[in-house]
């Protein structure tokens, strides 16, 4: 039985299992995603488990706070590494965490990285599954500019690396499409709401947000609350985070992800089904972020049964062409990351129904 286990403890205690340390955040401002997020990856875990493990042996998760500072949990990770105590790691996190973690492994075990990220930072051992900013919210971007006729953007987002990067290409698509940018401000965390009037004397047609966790929350519940009628067009907007807002019935909140709840697929309603069964009706609600965890954990199996190891070069070599199957259908390592479908969804009241798919 796959299980999560205290980093300090797992340590501590000898184990034949091949230990995975699940870096997801349960604090801080991302900690919202982090009960879907361990809920999926156990699911993977059990389901690999189920199948024979990795190279014959038991999985056995390893939870490491990933809403602390980036050196904080890039220090834990190290120490997992350098006794041996984890043999992979796989998590969804903001990416500041993310180059830190990659420093701090220097290729020395697998890495397999599951949200949206900014591109680049290709390194030994590290996978992608998620989009980047012209896969993500470019096709959302030219949607509204086109079919909306938004003009008029602000761009908002935190100070850190993904937004600003998210930006920078944002730039160029509005460009492209004729449109501009009437303001542009990366906002620490916890401040977000103060930036409302701002943004709101901009008078946009649009806003590309790239907020995160709670002070994504924060401040679309406050700009409803306000009355204003911008679209809103959101990097890290998920079903969770949308019950966290309360809902919206603006109709102008706009998601773009690679996976959602409301996805017809049979892929996507089998997986929902498996979940759950696993945990009950009262579970989280599966999201991209908790989802892109199940993912994680797959393709670390699928990369050590085809490589018959899980030493990073011999994984590296055979990482293009492995494939899993999950909610979003079949996913295929290509130059050790994935290209795939990306579906733009509308908020209506506390759900996310789809409006187009970009393939």
């Amino acid at each position: 039985m796959a299980a999560t286990v205290d980093p300090l403890e797992a340590r501590l205690l000898p184990s034949d299992s091949v230990r995975i340390a699940l870096v997801v955040p349960v604090s801080g401002v991302l900690g919202l995603m982090g009960p879907c997020a361990i809920n999926c990856a156990l699911l993977a875990a059990e389901e690999v488990n189920a199948r024979g493990g990795v190279l014959g042996r038991p999985v056995e998760l390893v939870l490491i706070d990933g809403g602390r500072p980036a050196p904080e949990v890039a220090a834990e990770i190290d120490a997992l590494v350098r006794t041996g105590t984890v043999a992979a790691v796989a998590g969804a996190h903001a990416s500041d965490v993310r180059l830190a973690v990659v420093a701090a492994i220097a290729g020395r075990v697998p890495f397999v990285y599951a949200p949206p990220y900014e591109g680049g930072g290709h390194a030994p051992g590290v996978y992608f599954l998620g989009e980047t900013p012209g896969r993500q919210l470019a096709p959302g971007i030219e949607w509204l500019a086109g079919a909306r006729r938004a003009r008029r953007w602000y761009l908002l987002g935190n100070d850190y690396i993904w937004p600003r990067l998210v930006h920078a290409s944002a730039r160029r698509r509005l460009h492209a499409a004729g449109a501009g940018v009437v303001g542009e401000s990366f906002v620490r965390y916890g401040e977000a709401v103060r930036w409302l009037e701002r943004v709101a004397d901009a008078r946009p047609d649009a806003i590309l947000l790239t907020l995160i966790g709670s002070d994504l929350v924060a401040f679309n519940r406050a700009y409803a609350a306000a009355g204003l009628r911008a679209a809103r067009l959101c990097g890290a907007l998920e079903e969770h985070g949308l019950l966290a807002i309360g809902g919206d019935a603006t109709g102008e909140l706009y998601a773009s992800m690679g996976y959602f709840h409301a996805l017809p697929t049979e892929a996507g309603i089998g997986f929902a089904q498996r979940y759950a069964a696993r945990f009950g009706p009262d579970a989280p609600t599966l999201n991209a972020h908790g989802h892109g965890c199940y993912e994680a954990v797959s393709v670390l199996a699928a990369l050590s049964a085809r490589a018959g190891s899980l030493a990073v070069p011999e994984l590296d070599a055979v990482a293009d062409g492995t494939a899993i199957t999950s909610a979003r259908g079949t996913l295929t390592l290509a130059n050790r990351q994935v290209r795939h479908p990306v579906h733009l969804g509308r908020a209506d009241g506390l759900q996310i129904f789809l409006v187009k798919t970009f393939r």
